[in-house]
């Protein structure tokens, strides 16, 4: 069976700035940014990136990245307190092979 398609928006520190990005292979896209620390995952895809990004458009610097100032910090903060990105990142994926596994 294929790993299930799990899309997540990511939340990457670099200095005083944040990016937030989407992916569905978030260790490989990751991988290929730089960046000082991964501060959290949020379940969803494109759209909801998007949000994020008209949410915070006030803080934009260029691109996707933005300025660490509130409300994005107390929006990372909530969302670090649900736990580790990469926990939570394999919980979702385990939770969408079992609803995969009962759908057969």
């Amino acid at each position: 069976m294929p790993r299930p398609r799990v899309d997540v928006v990511y939340y990457v520190r670099f200095a005083d700035r944040v990016k937030i990005g989407t992916s569905s292979q978030p260790r490989t896209r990751l991988s290929a940014l730089r960046f000082e620390e991964l501060l959290a995952f949020e379940r969803g895809g494109r759209t909801l990136e998007q949000r994020r990004h008209r949410e915070y458009a006030s803080l934009r610097g260029t691109g996707e990245w933005f300025r660490l100032q509130e409300p994005l910090v107390e929006h990372v903060a909530r969302l670090s307190a649900a736990g580790d990105p990469w926990t939570l990142y394999g919980r979702w994926v385990a939770d969408a092979l079992a609803g995969a596994r009962t759908q057969d």
